[in-house]
């Protein structure tokens, strides 16, 4: 993923390999394996991209900036994230561009909701344990 990540926003800017290359301090063959993922940029490296191409380490790494936009408008309020994949454990890793949208931070806590026709949702804990509160004193 960093290496089409990083063909991506190259591209966006308009800047060459080349240039890319010497504004970092790496050869023009370097970024080439690294965009063809054949081997990928250290932290140093990905620090100096990060900044070279004006994104965060972590869009670098993780969001998939590579992928089109949706061809129609979305509506307001309404977002697709993108597919996440179920870990061993049953972990997922909600996309860099939902925590963005809704806040999430480290350390934050989820209410995982459920309905087995309609699926699963996410919810803010603490705004879920203030609706019970409400609920539970009648709407008061």
């Amino acid at each position: 993923m960093i290496g089409e990540n990083i063909q991506y926003l190259r591209k966006r800017k308009s800047i060459t390999q080349e240039a890319l290359a010497e504004q970092i301090g790496v050869s023009r063959q370097t970024i080439a394996k690294w965009e063809s993922g054949e081997s990928a940029p250290d932290l140093e490296m990905s620090g100096k991209l990060s900044q070279a191409l004006d994104v965060t380490l972590d869009d670098l790494a993780n969001a998939p900036l590579y992928q089109a936009p949706p061809e129609a408008p979305p509506l307001k309020g309404k977002h697709m994230f993108g597919l996440v994949t179920v870990g061993d454990k049953g972990q997922i890793v909600i996309p860099v561009q939902a925590r963005r949208v809704f806040h999430i931070n480290p350390g934050d806590q989820l209410m995982v909701l459920g309905d087995e026709d309609r699926g699963i949702a996410l919810m803010d804990a603490k705004f879920f344990m203030q609706v019970a509160e409400v609920m539970r004193n009648g709407g008061k």
